[in-house]
């Protein structure tokens, strides 16, 4: 049986992930390592100005991403789009995609990837 719990963001340490550069750094708030959640991943990301993960896409995976704080640059298939504050990005399989830090301040994020790998 899984366990319940509560946590503060405080608790889980920030990691530069494969991909990830110049500062794009997460914390895995609900993910294997750190829970027993077996269906999903949750992030939280903080990208400093210039920071950015590399193109990639998944074969499974669905992800939503959710601005927090700041404004940056998504590229999904090709075409780069500004985001910011409450923008919503939803990403199905298949589809290249990337974001950036391209403001002036710290961009912050959520990440939420269904399944937990992309096997």
């Amino acid at each position: 049986m899984s366990k319940a719990f509560i946590r503060n963001i405080a608790e889980v340490e920030w990691k530069e992930f494969p991909g990830h550069f110049g500062g794009a750094l997460s914390k895995p708030l609900v993910a294997a390592d750190t829970s027993d959640a077996k269906q999903l991943d949750h992030r939280i990301s903080c990208y400093q100005p210039m920071a950015y993960v590399e193109r990639h896409t998944h074969k499974v995976q669905e992800q939503v991403y959710h601005v927090l704080e700041g404004e940056g640059l998504m590229e999904i298939a090709g075409k780069k789009q500004v985001v910011r504050r409450h923008d919503v990005i939803f990403i199905p399989p298949g589809i290249e995609h990337g974001i950036q830090n391209s403001g002036l301040t710290d961009l912050v994020f959520l990440v939420i990837t269904t399944p937990m790998t992309d096997e």
